[in-house]
């Protein structure tokens, strides 16, 4: 599934070709995804693009008076494409541009969703309810830390939890409690604030270090240009099972939590 850092390189991707180019035309050619794709969606049609935004793995384009919510799903993406280019079986959505160009949606699970919205884009029912972003001011490790008492589960599904902050998705999550040394297991309100203000730090770090570097390189997940993001090049644990740790050469462990395999060193992570 394309996390945090794959939709964010989308984002940036795409934003300079959409910028201020207008929609020109809607071409749907499967309706049904995750939910159905609203008939309104054509009311975009001659209307510029003035933003394109994301709040978690959520892209918001803005067309002044809709604003299209796509979520990539576990295995969607969006190419920009010039219209010759021929269309392939899983492309469901098509928006032509102003300058010449196709903005198209390709998903073959259709576990994705293309979806409009009128109203303030952060009341939506798929938004309102989400957590800060990871890489703005309002995450830190206070947060955490005071999110986290009492609760008796594992501290990975916690920092998982869209409601605490959003975009942690399973393979950022295990990197980052390598880099903090805490293990996944470990009860989320057993933690203290130190680690905490550790572990925050550390998903900032290599949440960015991703988006720089264009993503993790996943089967279905590839950028706007048709290339595989590179950092999965640089993951120290996850995937790793039974390989040496990179840091004491201890042998990786892979334990299942919340149903989501989880990956971490014995030796450095406690």
């Amino acid at each position: 599934m394309p996390e945090l850092p794959e939709v964010e390189t989308t984002r940036r991707g795409i934003e300079p070709w959409l910028l201020n180019a207008s929609i020109t035309s809607v071409t749907v050619r499967q309706r049904q995804l995750r939910w159905p794709i609203p008939q309104n969606l054509k009311k975009i049609i001659n209307q510029p693009v003035t933003s394109v935004g994301r709040r978690g793995k959520y892209l918001l384009i803005d067309t002044g008076n809709l604003v299209i919510l796509i979520h990539l799903g576990m295995s969607g993406s969006l190419r920009l494409c010039q219209p010759e280019l021929p269309l392939k079986k899983h492309d469901h959505v098509i928006l032509g541009l102003s300058n010449r160009y196709e903005l198209r949606y390709h998903d073959p699970r259709r576990f994705g969703c293309v979806l409009t919205t009128n109203e303030p884009v952060n009341q939506h029912p798929l938004l309102a309810s989400l957590g800060p972003e990871p890489l703005e001011g309002q995450f830190d490790g206070a947060l955490l830390h005071r999110l986290s008492r009492k609760r008796k589960q594992a501290v990975k599904n916690f920092i998982m939890d869209s409601k605490i902050v959003v975009g942690v998705g399973n393979i950022y999550a295990s990197e980052s409690l390598f880099a903090a040394g805490i293990r996944p297991g470990v009860a989320a309100g057993s933690i203290s604030r130190a680690r905490y203000d550790q572990l925050a730090e550390e998903i900032k770090r290599i949440l960015q270090r991703s988006i720089e570097m264009g993503g993790t390189t996943l089967r279905d997940f590839v950028n706007t240009e048709g290339e595989p993001g590179y950092f999965a090049q640089s993951l120290s644990v996850y995937g790793r099972a039974k390989e040496p740790c990179p840091t004491c050469s201890t042998p990786i462990k892979s334990v299942v939590l919340g149903q989501r395999s989880s990956f971490y060193c014995p030796g450095c992570q406690r």
